[in-house]
């Protein structure tokens, strides 16, 4: 009898132990349930629209949280944010370029109270802001997209490097996106003043200037009229060119990656601080480093490298030549963090001493 009481004891014990693990909280149910609990979202997004649009509404399809959703370049977002000084009007940003997120999470208006669980997939610590204030759901490459069809008609050949574009024969044929309004600008100037150096890096943008006809409020902007012939050599991201290319049909578009270096963005998401929706903000930071949301890229128009290891890669963009490695190894990403806006006030200033024409026309804000 005391044997069968002693083993009775003992599975009493082993289930008593076994309980807390059984019916220990799942923290991605208990986070699902209290972004559900506070019903909406607000999201700032500075990739594509046609991209912005699909994560939106996938993620109110997946998690039945109201998700209203604007798309702002990523001037406009800090711009936005800090008017209204610790009262965002989002709960979180999507998309875009790093620099301008370093320099709002700089200013306090970042969260980074939220350590992502999808954050594991990330392939790079260089994916991810080191004091967590954003997390990278894509890479892309700086490069030149050029309208193959203008250029033989003028009888030029393609620039192959960041010193060809200075060159008398491309005067008014380049366009660039605006210092103030845009990300990818703000990544050039990093990367010709970590090339050249500070002073010759600035005289560089000043040059390049000269052949500057247009700069666009939006990153993208260049590459969407070089397939019109209005823009004969767009600056950009080379993804926004493959967009040209498969989804508009633009097989005049070629894309060049620079033979003198250059350097990759990081498109992350980010929450406010302030958010009024917080556990919403945090579920969609989860779902942002996941292939449900990722993966949508590709299948709205965005052609990025993914940088989380179990999303599928779209393979176009190797089918035209483009790869993450092609980024010059010298690129410091976190002297560009410190160095951004104080980098892009010398540019502005030094271009404006020159002479140059720095007026809404010229650098377009709507």
């Amino acid at each position: 009898m005391k044997k069968i009481l002693a083993m009775i004891l003992a599975m009493i014990l082993v289930v008593a132990l076994a309980a807390p693990m059984a019916y220990a909280a799942d923290p991605m149910e208990e986070l699902i349930a209290a972004a559900k609990e506070e019903g909406e979202l607000v999201v700032y997004g500075s990739c594509e629209e046609e991209y912005l649009a699909a994560a939106c509404e996938n993620f109110q399809k997946l998690y039945g949280i109201k998700t209203s959703y604007q798309r702002l370049s990523t001037g406009e977002v800090p711009a936005k944010i800090e008017e209204e000084n610790g009262k965002p009007s989002a709960d979180v940003w999507f998309g875009g370029t790093n620099n301008p997120y370093d320099g709002l999470a700089a200013k306090g208006f970042l969260d980074n109270s939220y350590e992502p669980i999808n954050a594991s997939h990330l392939m790079k610590d260089l994916y991810k802001d080191p004091d967590g204030y954003w997390y990278g759901i894509y890479t892309g490459l700086l490069g030149f997209m050029v309208n193959t069809d203008e250029l033989e008609r003028l009888g030029l050949e393609a620039p192959q490097s960041w010193d060809d574009l200075l060159k008398p024969e491309y005067k008014g044929l380049i366009w660039l996106s605006n210092y103030k309004t845009a990300g990818t600008p703000k990544l050039v100037a990093n990367l010709m003043i970590q090339l050249k150096g500070k002073e010759d890096g600035i005289q560089y943008l000043v040059d390049l200037d000269k052949n500057v006809q247009v700069y666009t409020k939006s990153g993208s902007g260049p590459s969407k009229n070089v397939g019109t012939g209005e823009c004969v050599i767009g600056i950009g991201f080379l993804h926004d060119g493959i967009t040209q290319i498969v989804d508009n049909g633009y097989e005049n578009v070629g894309l060049v990656v620079p033979q003198d270096g250059t350097a990759c963005e990081i498109g992350p998401v980010a929450i406010f601080k302030g958010a009024a929706h917080l556990n919403a903000a945090r579920l969609f930071v989860e779902y942002a480093l996941s292939p449900d949301c990722v993966e949508l890229a590709a299948e709205n128009g965005s052609y990025q490298f993914l940088v989380i290891d179990n999303a599928e890669q779209p393979a176009v963009a190797t089918d035209f030549g483009l790869d993450p490695s092609l980024v010059w190894d010298g690129y410091d990403f976190a002297a560009a963090k410190e160095d951004t806006d104080a980098n892009v006030e010398a540019v502005m200033a030094a271009i404006e001493a020159a002479g140059a024409d720095v007026g809404e026309g010229r650098f377009q804000t709507s």
